[in-house]
């Protein structure tokens, strides 16, 4: 069971980065960075399976990727803050008031997602062995 949610939540992130990809070519970038954002959620629930850690709430999955994998040293430091900036430009995107995003910022934070997302794959690949 627990590999087959895995598979999933990593399936669901690809599925979902591939909505972003979609969604800033048709030239809605404020849509395509919920998506990004959500793509690394997700592969990040796949890795705190790996140790069969979940929370209910965005931030209790941080808290729990911050202290089982980044300060355990087993994700780069990097990653963890690009995981933290996402959720903040999500927030600020999703809720706040004349928030205008720019097209490019979104291709960048793209290509960062893909990055993100195949070394994380990486990561619950050699966990699983």
């Amino acid at each position: 069971m627990k590999d087959t949610l895995i598979r999933y939540r990593k399936d669901k992130a690809r599925e979902t980065l591939d909505d972003a990809r979609m969604l800033l070519r048709d030239g809605t970038p404020s849509s395509a960075l919920n998506r990004i954002y959500y793509a690394m959620f997700y592969e990040v629930l796949a890795l705190l399976h790996t140790k069969d850690l979940s929370s209910s709430k965005h931030t209790g999955v941080r808290a729990l990727f911050n202290e089982h994998f980044v300060k355990a040293g087993i994700v780069p430091v990097e990653l963890g803050r690009q995981f933290s900036r996402m959720y903040d430009f999500r927030q600020k995107s999703d809720y706040g008031d004349f928030v205008k995003i720019q097209p490019e910022k979104v291709s960048e934070w793209f290509e960062q997602a893909v990055a993100f997302i195949n070394e994380i794959d990486q990561i619950i690949e050699e966990s699983l062995g």
